[in-house]
């Protein structure tokens, strides 16, 4: 079990907690952390992007001249693309580009993205994230925390019923909030600090444990 220490939204330590290292301390899997982006990735893909093919451009498809006879090279269709404004030959088509992964290496990856970000301390744990609803308060808890830089990304976890969280989080420029069923290697990689309160750690930890 990991000892980790809890603060409130004044960046004061109010005690401490202790997590399970299954899920906090775990082995760091960089490729798992890969594949897991890459999925995340091609499921938000519309593909939605579309060509012409020959048959789609306009034009005729009556030949442009003999076959023979002409000492030009032979030219069967103005709609192939060899000419300036034909088709495309092998053009992307709309599809899906989505596929699945197993909810065990799902589940392994977002360990691992935890446990990195605890060891390298930029996992915060507090005890209650209570402001007033407005984008200046959480800068200041942020900031207070030592989580909010010019230069950093902070990505904050806690309940939807925080409704003045949920409503001072909504204009942060570089930071986001999100629940705790939307916890995703994607985001915890892409955001340098982790905010969460010690209740959603406590759920994580039930919920994560191998």
């Amino acid at each position: 079990m990991g000892n980790f220490e809890v603060k409130n939204t004044a960046g004061k330590a109010v005690g401490s907690v202790e997590l399970n290292d299954s899920v906090f301390g775990a082995d760091v899997h960089e490729h798992l952390l890969w594949e897991v982006v890459k999925w995340q990735r091609a499921n938000k893909r519309q593909g939605t992007h579309s060509v012409k093919r020959r048959g789609e451009v306009r034009g005729t498809n009556k030949k442009p001249w003999k076959q023979k006879g002409t000492g030009r090279a032979r030219a069967g269709s103005y709609q192939s693309p060899v000419w300036v404004g034909g088709g495309s030959s092998f053009g992307p088509k709309p599809r899906d580009y989505s596929y699945t992964m197993p909810t065990k290496a799902k589940k392994k990856a977002l360990r691992s993205a935890l446990s990195l970000r605890a060891k390298e301390s930029k996992l915060v744990i507090i005890d209650n994230f209570d402001v007033d609803g407005k984008t200046k308060s959480v800068t200041a808890a942020l900031a207070a925390l030592g989580a909010e830089q010019p230069a950093n990304k902070v990505l904050i976890v806690d309940a939807k019923t925080n409704d003045k969280l949920v409503r001072g989080t909504k204009n942060l420029a570089r930071s986001k909030w999100l629940a705790p069923e939307g916890l995703n290697v994607y985001d915890i990689l892409n955001h340098g600090t982790l905010v969460i309160t010690q209740e959603v750690a406590k759920q994580l930890e039930e919920r994560l444990l191998p």
